[in-house]
């Protein structure tokens, strides 16, 4: 019983190649090119795998000896996940980064950068790096405390309102008490802060200042 050959991918709009090991016709390098990646063989031109010239691709379909072995039907064996390989061939044959909504940057550029793929490499990093951005750029929340403090310590108060805060409303309660020979006055401080979201949570909030403040929030 003959062993079936692995699924092939064809460019489109090109007839398949004559037999032969790899597509290489006799007497020289043929156009067509096969590729065992992972055990799934794709198809394709030398034309394209030489477009970037430092890379693996071009030197291997140039003939350059990097010890890469051949299948039984002369396809070039490379032992990389075919996955990411597809996404790496069309940038190659159209100049374009086109990706399936569920298949991850990270995983193709890891690829490029095996296959040493340089403008592919640097547009996968862009697109890497815009949408760390843009998960930083989000609206900032505003945080509200509400501080008990008595008359003396106001100014303490004020000297510690860095950090971001500031004083939103401050209201006398009504109460007092002794303090010596005067009486002393107490009050609540309400103060605000933004506070901007990133990947990790909110910013700044493991300052010693702010927990200055939140320390004396806990006296109400």
């Amino acid at each position: 019983m003959q062993t079936p050959w692995p699924a092939m991918r064809m460019e489109a709009g090109e007839a398949a190649p004559p037999a032969g090991a790899g597509g290489r016709a006799a007497g020289g390098w043929g156009k067509w090119v096969r590729l065992n990646v992972g055990g799934t063989v794709f198809l394709t031109t030398r034309q394209t795998l030489c477009r970037e010239q430092k890379s693996f691709l071009s030197r291997l379909c140039q003939g350059e000896e990097l010890q890469s072995d051949r299948d039984e039907t002369g396809a070039y064996l490379i032992d990389r996940d075919p996955t990411y390989f597809g996404p790496i061939l069309n940038f190659l044959r159209h100049g374009k980064l086109v990706l399936d909504k569920d298949m991850a940057e990270e995983g193709v550029l890891e690829e490029a950068e095996f296959y040493n793929i340089g403008p592919l490499i640097r547009i996968i990093k862009d697109r890497m790096e815009e949408k760390d951005y843009t998960v930083t750029q989000v609206p900032p929340k505003h945080v509200y405390r509400v501080l008990q403090c008595q008359e003396e310590e106001l100014t303490q108060m004020v000297s510690t309102m860095s950090d971001g805060w500031r004083f939103e409303q401050l209201v006398n309660i009504g109460s007092s008490y002794n303090y010596g020979s005067e009486d002393q006055a107490e009050f609540l401080c309400v103060v605000s802060k933004e506070l901007h979201s990133t990947p990790n949570g909110l910013s700044s909030e493991s300052s010693r200042k702010t927990k200055l403040l939140q320390a004396r929030g806990t006296r109400m």
